[in-house]
C-alpha cells in the first residue's frame, strides 16, 4: 500500500488537495475578505460622519485606535478625506484633553467653608512638622501655601503646601542686593526673616527682615534698640509663589517686625521697631513713600476696611494708636497695660482684638467708640492670635505656658486648650484645609484640625 494516501482516521479532518476543491476554497475566502473590507470601510465612514456632527468623544477613540500617528489602518482610507480623517481625529482628541480640568496650581487653591461653626469644635492634633526650622511666625496664604519665617537662627523661610503639609521651597535669606537694583551694599547681604503678609490672591508674600548683615548696614538690630542706637535700615523681601523665589526687595526702617496690607491691596504698613515709626509702602512702586511716627517699639497692625485707617500697638510705650495713612498722622487711642503686642480685626471693622502679653489678657474693643467691651485671660503671656474664617473663635499662643487656647468671641470664654512645644510664638488659620498652624521657636510646627471633633 506504499505510495497511497491513508484514509481519515476517527477525529481527524481530511482536507482535499484536488485542484477543483482548492479553487473553490480560494473563491469562498476571497468573498469573505471582500465582505470584511466593506464592513471596515463602512465603519470608517460612519465614524467620520459622527465627528463632523460634533461627537468629540467618538473621534478621540478613533485617534486611540490609530495610535495617534496617522499610520493606522483606519486612516488609510477610512473615508473620502483619506489621511485628513486621522488629522481631524487628533484634533478632536486634543479638544477632549482640553476639556479635562487641570488641577489648580498649589498657590491657587480655594478656601473651603466651615461645615461647623468654629466655636463648636475642638482642636485635634493632625501633624507635627520639623526639619531645618526655628519659626518665628507662620502665615497662611489662604490659597494653599503657608510660609514659616526662621529669623537669624536658621536664616531661611520655609514654604509648605497646606494640603500635603510638605515643604515645597526653602528660601535662603542671602541675596545680592545689586541684582534687585539696590546700590551701596556690595557682595552678598543676609537678612533675618520675621513676619509675612500675603496678597489677597495668594501670589506674593512680603517678608520683613529683622536686620541685615553685610556691607554698610550700620549696627545690627537688637530688641532693646531705640532711635539713637544706630541700627541701620532693613528690607522686605517679596516671595513669588509661581516662581518659588524672592523676586523683589523694598527698603524700610530699622528692625521691621509686623506688616499688613490694605484691603484694596495698594499699600503695605510696616512697624519699624527701632525707629518707632510705620513705613508706608506703595505696592505698585515697590518703595517706601511715607514714614509715620508712633511711639516706642511698634508691632501689631490692623487696617480698617476703608484702607486708610489703621490701628497700631507700641509695645514698650503701652499704647494703642490710630493712624491716618493718607494724612501720614497718628493719634493715641488709649494707654494699655504692659506690652500690647498683637491686633486682629473683624472683616467689617467693627471689632478689634488686642493681645497684651504681660497682662495675660486679650481685650475686645468696639471700634465705633474705641472702648474695651470684654476681655479674657487665655494663658500665660499670650502673643500672636488668629481669627477663624467665620469669626466665632480666636486662637492664641501662650508663650510662657506652651499651650494654644481657643476663645469663643461672642462671650470671650476659653473653650479649648491644647499643649504644644516650648515657646509657641506664631499662629495662623488655613481656610483651604480648615486647620490651625502653630509655630514654636524650638523648631517645630503643629497642625490642628478645626472641624472633625465637636466640643
Amino acid at each position: 500500500m506504499r505510495g497511497r494516501h491513508r484514509g481519515a482516521q476517527p477525529g481527524e479532518v481530511r482536507i482535499s488537495q484536488d485542484p477543483v476543491h482548492v479553487r473553490r476554497r480560494r473563491a469562498v475566502l476571497g468573498g469573505v475578505l471582500a465582505l470584511l473590507l466593506a464592513v471596515v470601510t463602512g465603519a470608517g465612514v460612519w465614524l467620520t460622519g459622527a465627528w463632523r456632527s460634533g461627537d468629540d468623544t467618538t473621534v478621540a477613540s478613533v485617534g486611540d485606535i490609530s495610535g495617534g500617528t496617522g499610520d493606522g489602518a483606519l486612516a488609510d482610507g477610512a473615508g473620502p478625506d483619506g489621511a485628513a480623517t486621522t488629522s481631524e481625529g487628533a484634533e478632536a482628541a486634543s479638544v477632549t484633553a482640553e476639556q479635562t480640568p487641570e488641577p489648580d496650581p498649589v498657590w491657587q487653591k480655594e478656601p473651603v467653608p466651615n461645615e461647623l461653626p468654629s466655636d463648636t469644635t475642638a482642636m485635634e492634633p493632625l501633624d507635627y512638622l520639623t526639619g531645618g526650622m526655628t519659626p518665628k511666625s507662620v502665615m497662611a496664604s489662604n490659597h494653599g501655601l503657608a510660609i514659616a519665617n526662621n529669623m537669624m537662627y536658621s536664616h531661611t523661610s520655609t514654604v509648605f503646601d497646606t494640603t500635603t503639609r510638605e515643604q515645597v521651597a526653602v528660601l535662603d535669606d542671602e541675596i545680592d542686593l545689586a541684582e534687585f537694583g539696590v546700590e551701596g551694599h556690595p557682595g552678598i547681604s543676609q537678612g533675618s526673616p520675621v513676619e509675612a503678609v500675603w496678597t489677597a490672591d495668594g501670589r506674593y508674600a512680603y517678608v520683613s527682615q529683622y536686620t541685615m548683615y553685610g556691607q554698610n548696614f550700620g549696627i545690627q538690630g537688637f530688641d532693646a534698640c531705640t532711635r539713637d542706637s544706630g541700627v541701620g535700615p532693613s528690607f522686605l523681601y517679596r516671595f513669588d509663589a509661581e516662581e518659588m523665589a524672592w523676586d523683589q526687595v523694598i527698603k524700610v526702617g530699622a528692625v521691621p517686625k509686623y506688616l499688613e496690607i490694605t484691603p484694596d491691596q495698594t499699600t503695605i504698613l510696616v512697624s519699624n521697631w527701632c525707629d518707632a515709626t510705620i513705613s508706608v509702602v506703595d505696592v505698585e512702586k515697590a518703595e517706601e513713600t511715607k514714614v509715620i511716627d508712633v511711639n516706642e517699639s511698634p508691632r501689631g497692625i490692623a487696617i480698617m476696611p476703608d484702607s486708610n485707617t489703621a490701628y497700631v500697638v507700641a509695645m514698650y510705650a503701652q499704647s494703642l494708636f490710630k493712624v491716618d495713612i493718607d494724612a501720614g498722622t497718628s493719634e493715641l487711642v488709649m494707654n494699655t497695660t504692659l506690652r500690647p503686642r498683637h491686633l486682629n480685626l473683624t472683616e467689617d471693622g467693627s471689632t478689634l482684638y488686642m493681645t497684651v502679653s504681660s497682662a495675660n489678657t486679650i481685650y475686645k474693643i468696639d471700634t465705633s467708640t474705641d472702648e474695651i467691651v470684654d476681655e479674657v485671660s487665655p494663658g500665660l503671656e499670650p502673643r500672636s492670635v488668629t481669627l477663624s474664617p467665620d469669626e466665632t473663635a480666636l486662637y492664641v499662643v501662650n508663650y510662657n505656658e506652651a499651650t494654644v487656647s481657643k476663645v469663643r468671641t461672642s462671650d470671650m470664654e476659653v473653650i479649648d486648650k491644647v499643649d504644644v512645644d516650648a515657646d509657641p510664638i506664631g499662629i495662623d488659620y488655613d481656610p483651604v484645609t480648615n486647620t490651625v498652624w502653630v509655630a514654636c521657636y524650638n523648631g517645630s510646627i503643629y497642625v490642628f484640625d478645626d472641624q472633625s471633633t465637636p466640643l
